[in-house]
């Protein structure tokens, strides 16, 4: 279990230094966990209120100090309630995610559109946003294999991230997936449809979601171009 945690405590703090917004990065790694906030609130010996405005970004980011209380707390608590840790850095089954990686640095999500070769179909007002990482996920597959924790596993150290669904018919299925989790990506690009289902471009829409579909000829081009980012 140690060496277990130790992995999680330290994908965690990566995914918080790098991120510009570290509070809601801690959020969402609570919220992964199942942990609320008034017991973490406990567990670090600090009001709700202090934990509330560090995650909402109402104070300025937390110091080393509070991450590493923070961090640790989160983790006595799962190993207390939930022992999904282990779920965390192993997914049920690994084939559904083609590829999953961080960037070095931050990109604009204008900037992925033209590296995925994708036309942009919602969000073009949210082309400006930073996008921190990506996931390669074969659609068939995730469908059908990953259960409702293992999608949250998708989102890698952050959802501020591109999610691209490869082997697509229309769309539908990805979008409705995402629209029943509690994280959010950022980003979708879709790969394989000529058309995009109405209900997809609605639910982008509805969640505030950029959504492009790629004209790449095979998932590997851009598999490629992401790895070196």
């Amino acid at each position: 279990m140690e060496s277990i945690a130790d992995e999680v405590m330290a994908k965690i703090a990566g995914s918080v230094v790098v991120s510009s917004n570290p509070g809601m990065v801690l959020k969402n790694w609570r919220e992964r966990l199942y942990v609320k906030q008034i017991l973490l609130a406990k567990e670090m010996k600090v009001s709700p209120s202090v934990l509330s405005d560090y995650e909402s970004g109402r104070r300025s980011s937390p110091g080393v100090g509070f991450l590493k209380r923070y961090i640790e707390a989160l983790v006595n608590l799962d190993h207390l309630q939930n022992r999904l840790l282990d779920r965390l850095v192993e997914p049920t089954d690994k084939s559904a995610i083609l590829a999953l990686g961080e960037f070095k640095k931050p990109l604009k999500a204008n900037q992925l559109a033209k590296i995925l070769e994708s036309k942009i179909l919602v969000g073009e007002s949210l082309l400006e946003a930073q996008i921190f990482g990506y996931t390669v996920l074969d659609s068939i597959r995730a469908i059908y294999s990953l259960s409702g924790f293992d999608f949250y596993r998708i989102f890698g150290g952050t959802t501020e991230r591109v999610l691209i669904f490869t082997k697509v018919g229309m769309g539908r299925s990805p979008l409705v997936a995402i629209r029943v989790s509690q994280l959010k990506p950022r980003m979708v690009v879709l790969h394989g449809p000529r058309a995009v289902d109405p209900l997809a471009l609605d639910l982008a829409k509805r969640e505030n979601i950029i959504l492009g579909l790629s004209s790449a000829p095979t998932e590997q081009n851009f598999q490629q171009a992401l790895s070196g980012l």
